[in-house]
């Protein structure tokens, strides 16, 4: 399945070129699903697929249901303890979203688009997401959640399940080890489903931006970020773009600014990532007519230039040191960290985090510097005798 996953900064109209993009991939003959948590004008929106046009669906992500959903059912499995503790049961009706509960409801989504009752019944998916910042804190979210589950619920302390019967009789109240480690392994398995989604080689960010200062930066900050995760840009979209050469002057200036920005955009992101434009319509799109003037230059490419996957790679100098590479394309030295702490490496680009697992050879070596040079960050890992295999 072909996915699409479509962000860019607050107010570049991102929600409109995700459905540009859903529309035309539809025209083209491919069933496509627009998953969106903003409403679309002139689609449809609701909990579950609608059919918005020929060949394309729309849902729309009601986070505030899903909060209630996940917390009632916790509530349900926890009975016994919160029973044991005398606390009062919470009804849905009053419940209320916290905050963090709107990007857990669109992985919750995206499950059922790859594994749940959904799977299989589209060729194309293209996902409306949050501004660039929230965006790329939701891409990351699934590895994150994995890593501290497995952290803090260990599987192989599972190991004591067959014991668990026994305290209970014992203590004379129900182990919520049993339905813990269980609900574990089930959270565990669906954010595998939706992390293995956004690691598919057919699967590319489009980033979205009206062409000036301010998106320049933005995008610019948000290149390393994506970079940083090995996601791989399909296409970069320019909106809003005013006619060329107009007679009037004051439009003209603003004409001349965006042509400037987008000159610097080609140079910056093409020939890998193609800048592509869609016209200022006079008003905001609110028909189907509208996103089908905007559907012409938003098509999903009909390759798959997909995932990067591990974007890392390594180098072997004569004097053994292993040098781990990662492209960081718009990297400032001063905003990058390394730390490394066991068999991990957490690494800082700006605003952004990650955490990778060391590959064997490297748990074997001890950093002995970095660098980054032409874009690339090169970690400097030098074997350490003591665990090195000695040849003689």
């Amino acid at each position: 399945m072909r996915t699409v996953l479509v962000t860019g900064p607050g107010g570049a109209g991102r929600t409109t070129v995700a459905a540009a993009t859903a529309l035309a991939s539809a025209r083209d003959g491919r069933r496509t699903l627009l998953v969106s948590a903003d409403a679309v004008p002139a689609l449809p929106a609701g909990a579950a697929p609608a059919e918005a046009a020929e060949r394309l669906d729309c849902v729309r992500v009601d986070s505030a249901a899903h909060f209630r959903a996940e917390l009632l059912d916790i509530q349900e499995r926890a009975s016994g303890v919160l029973d044991l503790l005398g606390a009062n049961r919470l009804d849905g009706e009053e419940l209320t979203e916290l905050p963090g509960s709107a990007q857990l409801a669109v992985l919750h989504t995206l499950r059922r688009v790859t594994e749940g009752d959904w799977a299989g019944r589209y060729d194309v998916l293209v996902v409306d997401l949050p501004p660039l910042t929230e965006a790329l804190a939701l891409l990351a979210l699934p590895g994150q959640l994995r890593r501290y589950l497995r952290r803090l619920l260990p599987r192989e302390r599972q190991a004591a399940r067959a014991l668990r019967p026994v305290l209970a009789q014992l203590a004379g109240v129900p182990m919520p080890a049993q339905w813990l480690y269980e609900a574990a392994t089930r959270k565990d398995a669906e954010l595998a489903s939706v992390q293995a989604l956004f690691e598919d080689e057919a699967t590319t960010v489009r980033l979205v931006a009206e062409p000036g200062p301010a998106a320049a930066e933005a995008l610019r900050t948000a290149r390393t970020g994506l970079a940083l995760h090995g996601l791989r840009v399909d296409a970069l979209v320019a909106t809003r773009v005013l006619p060329r050469h107009s007679s009037d002057p004051w439009f003209a200036d603003l004409a001349a600014l965006q042509e400037k920005t987008l000159d610097h955009w080609q140079q910056e992101w093409e020939p890998a990532t193609p800048v592509r434009e869609t016209p200022h319509l006079g008003h905001e799109p609110r028909t189907a007519d509208d996103l089908a003037v905007l559907a012409r230059t938003c098509a999903p490419d009909e390759r798959t230039p997909g995932h990067a996957g591990d974007p890392w790679w390594t180098e072997n100098s004569d004097d053994g040191v292993i040098s781990w590479c990662l492209p960081l394309p718009g990297a400032v030295k001063q905003d990058l960290k390394l730390v490394r702490r066991g068999d991990e490496l957490l690494l800082t680009a700006g605003p952004f985090h990650r955490i990778v697992g060391l590959e064997s050879a490297l748990r074997r070596c001890t950093v002995s510097g970095a660098a980054l040079t032409d874009g690339v960050l090169r970690v400097r890992f030098t074997p350490d005798p003591a665990l090195w295999p000695r040849t003689r």
